[in-house]
């Protein structure tokens, strides 16, 4: 019994070798110093991947299309953000993200994320040449179904209008809603962007022989709005005579 006790007993911390605890001190600086030294690593900036074929999306989509369009979509939309960096958006493969949205919103034709993300996101890019990528996309994607993608556009006039300061570009995009949607879809505002461009720009006369078009068509029925319109033209005709 007490000579299994002796063997058992924890020997106390004094009694080991004074060259053993040098040792082991002396390990553990050079270790630190070590680690120290060693170089950070550098985070690698990692290209975006071609966009597959919208015939192998669909058939790894095992049916589930808008599914895979939404995970794909959160993936795209977090590439920007890889381990210990972040890279800007205008360092970014644009050709190739239009690409990926392209893919995405084929997997899922009603889906409004692409678009959104092409015109409100990848848009803000300091970037002209950049942003006329991302609005070309959402202007042909907008003819392909423009009922239901007017929004968009709508929201390319704006970039193009006052961020690009393109007015010939924002009245592309806007006369383009007029004309391919259908009247009553989209609210007034959108239907004429048109005219609130072509005032902007100056072209007053321009404006009010739309107006008057419209108005001959019957396409304006609602008088606040008529007038609304109205007044719009009187206030850039004023500002065209200062």
């Amino acid at each position: 019994m007490d000579l299994a006790y002796g063997l058992t007993k924890e020997r106390p911390f004094r009694v080991v070798p004074a060259w053993i605890i040098a040792v082991f001190c002396s390990a553990l600086i050079m270790q630190l110093i070590w680690h120290r030294l060693q170089p950070r690593p550098v985070p690698v900036v990692e290209a975006l991947p071609p966009a597959p074929a919208e015939k192998f999306l669909a058939l790894a989509s095992f049916g589930e299309q808008a599914a895979l369009s939404r995970i794909l979509m959160l993936w795209l939309q977090s590439f920007d953000y890889q381990p210990g960096i972040s890279i800007p958006f205008k360092q970014l493969d644009y050709p190739r993200i239009i690409d990926w949205l392209n893919a995405i919103l084929a997997l899922d034709p009603r889906s409004q994320y692409p678009l959104l993300s092409a015109a409100r996101l990848y848009s803000q890019v300091p970037d002209n040449a950049r942003r006329r990528m991302m609005l070309a996309f959402v202007y042909r994607k907008f003819l392909e179904a423009p009922d239901h993608r007017w929004p968009w556009l709508a929201h390319a006039v704006y970039v193009a209008k006052y961020v690009m300061g393109d007015q010939d570009l924002a009245l592309k995009y806007a006369r383009a809603i007029h004309t391919h949607v259908t009247p009553g879809v989209a609210p007034y505002w959108a239907e004429q962007m048109e005219l609130f461009v072509l005032a902007d720009m100056g072209r007053v006369e321009s404006a009010r022989v739309l107006l008057g078009g419209l108005i001959a068509s019957g396409e304006i029925k609602d008088k606040q709005q008529l007038q609304f319109l109205k007044q719009r033209l009187q206030e850039a005709e004023k500002d065209s005579h200062k």
